[in-house]
């Protein structure tokens, strides 16, 4: 697997450009989501612009280490050099404080939800299975400080014992990421802690709607039930999803690539009622979608797998029925791409925010305002990785770190000429 650490002194944040964000968003896409969310300034009054402000919070992203006038001070270097935002700015810590409790975080949610695509093409190495585009959902955890708003509406984790660290206040964010670029595209946030927690489900499942009928959409075991899967494959994406071994997966008809066609049946239908299903799908007979749905199982285990999984039996489902679209060993090879969002999760938490840091932000507003920060940032450095690591004929999953930083900082040299 991909070695993504850092060879070089300093972290990520370190060899990427401001100009990568300023690259990602136009001024007239912050412009429309301010106005779309009600966050244009009613007057200037020397406050500080809320565009500027938008990039300011990515710029935070970037330089996790580096206190508000530090960041500010990068930021009005770029924007000067660029001959952008050229209103007001006043880099004190309180303006920038006030400057982002009246943002709010809407413009940055509505922003990511703007600008954040899909960003691999046909040449980028790794990013698709044949005519469809890996994706993959899952979560990641984020800690807040420990301020009492944002106790009040996150919550502590669970079960705190005597040996507990020292514990601070849980945020998620479920996220659907490109598999080739590792780039975010989709994110629901909400509470993590004990008694607040939105969970991994409840978060994916206003996400599910929003697949793209060219996508395969990628899943671990703890996101499967009968309503987020029809949700998800009534948008015309395909899925391929583990799912949990106590799951009735009655066989159908064998295939000839080791794979076998089962059903998936309505919780709401009775006992007495699954088997009529049953037969009328094993007879190739018309299902009401309400009551029944055909999948495709591969199964396989990794007996050379480290750990507590070692051995363990993998079911795998899918909406593709015809092994001849794709065969089970390539459905394999393509589900074991899920590790890649891992891989997008701990860029996010070590590589931008670093290891153990606690987010910024003393309000639940800043809290989720940072993470959309975080989310856009990310998005805007896998981009720039995807489309270097594509044009230069490089897996970006799988070369070395300081390869593709040099590939970036060349294309970073010349903004103007880089479309994102």
């Amino acid at each position: 697997m991909a070695d993504d650490r850092p060879v070089v002194d300093g972290r990520l944040t370190d060899w990427i450009s401001l100009g990568v964000l300023t690259a990602f968003v136009s001024r007239d896409e912050i412009d429309e989501a301010i106005e779309a969310t009600g966050k244009a300034a009613k007057r200037a009054g020397g406050k500080i612009p809320p565009r500027v402000v938008v990039l300011f919070v990515m710029a935070l992203a970037l330089f996790g280490d580096e206190d508000y006038e530090e960041v500010a001070a990068r930021l009005a270097g770029t924007l000067a050099d660029w001959g952008r935002f050229e209103e007001g700015w006043e880099p004190t810590s309180g303006g920038l404080t006030q400057a982002r409790q009246r943002l709010g975080p809407e413009p940055l949610a509505h922003l990511f939800s703007q600008v954040a695509a899909p960003v691999a093409d046909p040449d980028t190495i790794g990013a698709f299975l044949r005519t469809w585009r890996l994706m993959s959902i899952d979560g990641v955890e984020f800690d807040a400080a420990a301020s009492t708003a944002n106790l009040d509406a996150f919550g502590l984790p669970g079960s705190p014992g005597p040996h507990t660290p020292a514990a601070f206040p849980k945020v998620r964010a479920v996220t659907v990421t490109e598999c080739g670029s590792r780039a975010p595209v989709l994110a629901a946030l909400g509470p993590a802690g004990a008694g607040k927690a939105a969970g991994e489900q409840t978060l994916a499942r206003g996400l599910y709607r929003r697949l793209e009928p060219d996508w395969l959409l990628l899943a671990d075991r703890n996101f499967y039930n009968w309503a987020d899967w029809c949700t998800a494959a009534d948008t015309g994406a395909a899925l391929l999803w583990r799912v949990k071994s106590n799951l009735r997966l009655p066989p159908l008809h064998a295939l000839g690539d080791g794979s076998y066609l089962s059903v998936l049946i309505s919780p709401k239908v009775t006992a007495k009622g699954r088997d009529p299903l049953i037969a009328a799908a094993r007879a190739g007979e018309p299902l009401d979608p309400a009551q029944a749905r055909l999948v495709r199982v591969i199964e396989y285990d990794v007996p050379d797998r480290d750990g507590d999984g070692s051995g363990d039996l993998i079911a795998l489902i899918t909406t593709i029925l015809d092994p001849w679209e794709a065969p089970a060993a390539a459905l394999a090879g393509a589900y074991h791409q899920r590790w890649e969002h891992e891989t997008a999760n701990r860029q996010v938490k070590t590589y931008l925010r670093g290891p153990g840091k606690v987010l910024r932000s003393q309000s639940p507003e800043g809290v989720y305002q940072e993470i959309w920060g975080y989310l856009l940032t990310h998005h805007a450095i896998a981009a720039l990785i995807c489309a270097a690591a594509t044009a230069a004929g490089i897996d970006p999953d799988r070369v070395r770190f300081t390869r593709t930083v040099r590939v970036l900082r060349r294309q970073v040299a010349d903004p103007p000429a880089f479309s994102p």
